[in-house]
């Protein structure tokens, strides 16, 4: 028979789980794993640590969005950080788990850390990052983290490299007020420039054997012809699937977005 003592330690770690995988703030988020120090999850006013985390969105009878979150080191509710939406690659027979991870570590993390913004890259929901079921996951993403985090609002950022780069330029051309900026990295742009509002900075190889550079380059001409703030940076030497190779010109957007982000504050 089962003693006092194994039933209250029994008791205690139901709670005890129950507070670790539980929280109650916009979507429930879940913890399912972290690296670096974990912090207090699952009450409201308690954030985790610095590091990268592994976290769930549950959504009801909506597919869960699993995602990766970066915290950046000093970070503290009392000031706000810039946020940047990741958009990971395409990847092979579609089951996306952990790529919005590999595209944070390999890329988007190594080159914009000295933003010390907070981080977010989600697993795509299957298809590429235009699909409704998709859009509807970022932004409920996007909701779920400016709830849970102290986040500039004036400086959010979509980046994404190939699938994902196409998809940053998707979906800051239909959500602009997401956005203070878009970095398509070796991403396939959109086919008009008519309704186009954002800074973009596009990062493209010339040496692309997948994603041609060639509509890249138009695309940014065209932009410039209508008096958009739209850049480009041509790399050279660098294949398709070679994605932390893009490391050195990803960094290229920190002095960039400073800039846009201090006109926008003046």
């Amino acid at each position: 028979m089962p003693t006092r003592f194994s039933i209250v330690l029994g008791i205690t770690s139901v709670l005890l789980a129950l507070a670790i995988y539980s929280n109650p703030v916009l979507g429930q988020t879940a913890a399912t794993g972290q690296v670096g120090q974990v912090g207090q999850v699952g009450q409201v006013g308690q954030v985790l640590a610095p590091g990268t985390h592994n976290r769930t969105l549950l959504r009801g009878k909506e597919p869960p969005v699993h995602f990766a979150l970066s915290i950046p080191a000093n970070y503290s509710p009392s000031k706000p950080v810039p946020l940047i939406l990741a958009l990971h690659f395409g990847v092979g027979g579609g089951d996306a788990a952990g790529a919005g991870r590999s595209v944070l570590s390999i890329l988007v993390r190594p080159a914009l850390e000295e933003l010390g913004a907070i981080i977010v890259a989600p697993d795509s929901l299957g298809g590429n990052w235009s699909t409704p079921e998709n859009e509807r996951a970022v932004k409920e993403l996007l909701g779920d983290v400016l709830g849970s985090y102290s986040i500039d609002k004036k400086k959010i950022v979509v980046t994404g490299y190939s699938m994902g780069g196409a998809g940053a330029w998707s979906i800051a051309e239909k959500y602009p007020e997401y956005f203070s900026a878009v970095i398509p990295v070796s991403g396939r742009p959109p086919a008009s420039v008519a309704e186009w509002r954002l800074p973009v900075l596009a990062i493209h190889s010339r040496n692309d054997q997948v994603v041609p550079f060639g509509p890249t380059e138009a695309h940014i001409a065209e932009l410039q012809k209508a008096g958009k703030r739209a850049e480009l940076i041509a790399m050279t030497g660098i294949t398709h699937y070679e994605t932390y190779r893009f490391v050195s010109g990803l960094r290229q957007a920190v002095p960039w977005l400073r800039e846009i982000w201090k006109q926008e504050h003046n």
